[in-house]
């Protein structure tokens, strides 16, 4: 493309923006259209390929010189296997909570006593094992002679998840492998194609099909399958811990899953020359390929009960080159439907690439029907995405991504988080009963997508957050919240909000936590422990009342009860409501220290230092996820939420979502500094890792800042668009507040977010000014919004063509399902 085509096409998308402020009509599908990745070389390693998904399957297309890299995963295939010893040496929580209450407070550490480092130790076992964990489906070799094709690059384009690899041939011709998953099958489809699309013979010479090299030894050995023109192996995967599986005769509940590969050339194992001068043959599943007819290959991935699984391969043998467009033009449907549903167009296009990409990856990684992804999605290869056994940490990494999904009115990928807390329900209610001999559910700190009968974690440090289980359930609440459906609350998230606050109740009403010895008539959060800081301590000096159990608890207690109203339950619910009021109306007041720098502002937990580094952003948890304060907020306290902000430190890893959408909500987000912030975290395919930022916390001079950058894909950080929407609009406390975040000096627009409520927000902002504002009611409702133009301005508001004019800070308007509202300023 020459410097006077480039400049034309500015020229063009700039006029394209003019139009979308002032009209707010563009498509949101053309916008991620210019949001693709490039790399203009080859991209060997796994964190510099392109990232292609349908939400189960994830593929992670690298490319090498001589070769290009296909490595898949699945949400739905894991190592299966858990340890759940030491049940009986675990005990109860009272009869540890009481061990270590006679700990001599004195001490520095609990684990200078040798009683509670034994313990600790033992409590840890189980998931010390390295499993449970996503397993890699293995990866997909397509070489080439490199005397006569060279690697130059590849594109992605997000906008229908079509990654286009760029070779030349012989110097002379450029080619391209398109390449995308099919949005409805476990399937990865490929076609070379020429400059203008027209297919071309293949130029690969050989291909390679390899399992996982990571597979435990232990495992039974793959099998091969036998597919005309293909290539396909079969993994078992154990159910039993390795001391007890006989892989003779194998487990009723294995698993198992399948790679298979056909392409219309023919294959045949060819001899070559090693490096030795020897004459060697190719690898089990390598073959020769004929190169005689023009290139196309899909490889599919199957997975299943073992005794289940599809070994019939009539379909996929008979696949032609027919089934790449068909399998494009479907796929391409359901991409542009994802798009249809929300989108932004920003005179900033770094934020408006950061806000189209991650929606992006988060369609290619979560979806309905599949186990909801765990720390690092649906993207595994040996042992990236395996750290942490790659589970569910319920204290904000398994819940940040869905963050998003609410304003951006994407709740088709909430859906696979509460099927999440549905599944580990039955095991929160198990470890309320056993362990804690209480009602309801406690919700573990980490959790796996295989069978479980016990906590997976249940060490006293982080297994006894209390937060965890109001968190858990919090994105089920606001399921329901923005898209009201009352047989959805009734049915699915009710019961687990009830579980949440039975629990709750039974923990702060026991004599520990209430009572003279406190001083006070109030009812404590006791022992509790604060995110990622300090875990159980000796005389627990920092394990009451933190600020996250508090604000936390508060918002599912009203969760509870506004749903009671909404169900119409007050009779058979009235011994919990009456015990909600009572612990509210004596609750304990948010911890707060004196700063000298600052003044005033909120700590995690009382008696902490002002100073302290936090790894999360714990002063604010108020903000969010309490959603106790904001800009609704009086001054006095919006006063101690920007002392507390001034006074944040991040040692980082888990900020880069969570802090700026505190930020936004309290109107002071710098986004040229949030900018700045995803930049340094923005890996080559296009994702933000956890990278630290500062040491005194629990990291030194020693600590390499980017660590955990290998670790695999941090699913986490696709809630980045979240932050975006809170700048343009907020809706957390019932009332639409319009660009509360935004500068004067940059344009913006933005088409149908969803706010809380169950309406579908449309408008824009240019040259300072907000335009006419569109509302869609999708059911009966009060519609409420803080007068954009000031609470002097009369607004027009229009509904079914009937005029009206309406005055005051707060524009309250009672809708029907089905309207469309507008509202502009009155001249």
């Amino acid at each position: 493309m020459n410097r006077k085509t480039k400049v034309i096409i500015s020229i063009f998308l700039s006029l394209i923006s003019v139009i979308a402020f002032s009209q707010n009509d563009f498509s949101p599908y053309e916008q991620a259209k210019q949001h693709a990745i490039s790399r203009n070389s080859p991209a060997p390693d796994f964190f510099e390929g392109a990232l292609i998904g349908n939400g189960g399957m994830g593929v992670v297309v690298c490319t090498r010189p001589d070769a290009v890299m296909l490595r898949f995963g699945h949400n739905d295939v894991w190592d299966i296997r858990i340890a759940e010893e030491n049940r009986e040496e675990i005990g109860t929580f009272q009869e540890v909570f009481e061990k270590v209450k006679a700990i001599d407070p004195g001490l520095k550490r609990l684990e200078d006593d040798p009683w509670y480092a034994g313990y600790k130790r033992m409590a840890a076992e189980n998931y010390r094992k390295p499993y449970p964990r996503p397993f890699p489906c293995g990866s997909v070799i397509l070489g080439f002679d490199r005397r006569e094709v060279e690697l130059i690059g590849h594109t992605l384009d997000i906008s229908n998840g079509m990654a286009s690899i760029k070779l030349l041939l012989n110097d002379r011709d450029y080619a391209y492998l398109k390449v995308f998953a099919d949005m409805e099958k476990d399937r990865v489809w490929m076609k070379l194609v020429d400059d203008r699309g027209m297919p071309l013979h293949g130029c690969f010479n050989r291909i390679n099909v390899i399992p996982d090299a990571a597979t435990p030894e232990e495992f039974p050995v793959f099998r091969l399958q036998d597919i005309e023109r293909g290539i396909s192996f079969k993994q078992i995967m154990p159910y039993e811990e390795p001391r007890e599986y006989d892989k003779e005769r194998g487990h009723e509940k294995d698993r198992a899953f399948s790679l298979s590969v056909r392409t219309a050339d023919a294959m045949e194992k060819r001899e070559r020359i090693d490096w030795n001068g020897n004459v060697v043959e190719m690898a089990l599943m390598e073959y020769a390929l004929e190169q005689d007819k023009q290139f196309w290959l899909c490889a599919e991935l199957r997975n299943g009960p073992a005794s289940e699984m599809n070994e019939d391969f009539t379909e996929f043998e008979s696949l032609e080159v027919t089934d790449f467009d068909n399998a494009r033009v479907s796929s391409e449907k359901i991409w542009r439907d994802f798009w249809s549903k929300s989108g932004i167009v920003l005179e900033d296009k770094e934020l408006e690439s950061i806000w189209y990409r991650n929606l992006y990856f988060f369609n290619c990684a979560a979806k309905s029907g599949v186990n909801c992804p765990g720390l690092f999605a649906n993207w595994s290869f040996n042992n990236i995405g395996t750290a942490w056994h790659g589970d569910y940490h319920m204290n904000y990494n398994t819940q940040q991504p869905f963050w998003a999904t609410f304003s951006s009115n994407h709740l088709e990928l909430n859906e696979p988080y509460v099927e999440l807390i549905e599944f580990i329900s039955e095991v929160a209610r198990i470890w309320a009963k056993d362990y804690y001999k209480m009602r309801g559910a406690f919700y573990p700190h980490s959790a796996y997508p295989v069978d479980m009968t016990m906590n997976p974690y249940p060490v006293p440090t982080w297994g006894w957050e209390i937060f965890e289980t109001p968190w858990a359930v919090q994105g089920v609440w606001w399921h329901y919240l923005y898209a009201p459906d009352k047989k959805f609350l009734e049915e699915r998230a009710f019961p687990l909000i009830k579980e949440a606050a039975e629990f709750i109740i039974d923990y702060m009403t026991r004599p520990e936590a209430h009572g003279p010895q406190w001083g006070d008539d109030r009812y404590h959060v006791f022992p509790t422990v604060p995110p990622e800081l300090y875990g159980l301590r000796p005389g627990f000096k920092y394990n009451s009342d933190c600020l996250v159990d508090l604000t936390l608890i508060k918002f599912l207690f009203n969760a509870y009860l506004k749903s009671v109203d909404i169900l119409g339950l007050q009779g058979q619910e009235k011994k919990n409501m009456d015990d909600v009021r009572k612990i509210l109306n004596n609750f304990p007041g948010y911890p707060t220290a004196i700063s000298d720098k600052y003044g005033e502002v909120f700590v995690s937990v009382k008696r902490e230092s002002t100073e302290t580094v936090y790894n999360v952003p714990n002063n604010l948890m108020t903000v969010f996820p309490g959603e106790d304060h904001g800009l609704h907020s009086d001054r006095k306290t919006r006063q101690i939420l920007a002392n507390s902000k001034r006074n944040n430190q991040i040692e980082g890893g888990n900020e880069l979502v969570f802090q700026h959408l505190q930020a936004a909500r309290t109107g002071m987000l710098d986004l040229d500094y949030f900018k700045r912030a995803v930049r340094y975290s923005t890996l080559p395919n296009g994702t933000s890792s956890d990278y630290t930022l500062q040491i005194n916390g629990r990291y030194d001079d020693h600590t390499h800042p980017q660590y955990m950058g290998k670790m695999g894909i941090w699913f986490e950080n696709f809630g980045l668009p979240a932050v975006i929407n809170e700048c343009m609009m907020q809706s957390y406390n019932g009332i639409i507040r319009m660009f509360p975040n935004w500068p004067d000096d940059k344009d913006a627009a933005f088409e149908t977010l969803r706010a809380a409520g169950g309406f579908l927000v449309s408008g824009s902002i240019q040259d300072g000014v907000i335009g006419e504002i569109s509302i869609i009611c999708e059911n009966d409702n009060e519609l409420q919004m803080y007068n954009p133009w000031g609470a002097d301005a009369g607004v027009m508001v229009v509904t079914d063509g009937a005029e009206r004019i309406l005055e005051g800070h707060i524009i309250r308007l009672k809708v029907k399902e089905g309207q469309h509202v507008t509202a502009g300023r009155k001249h």
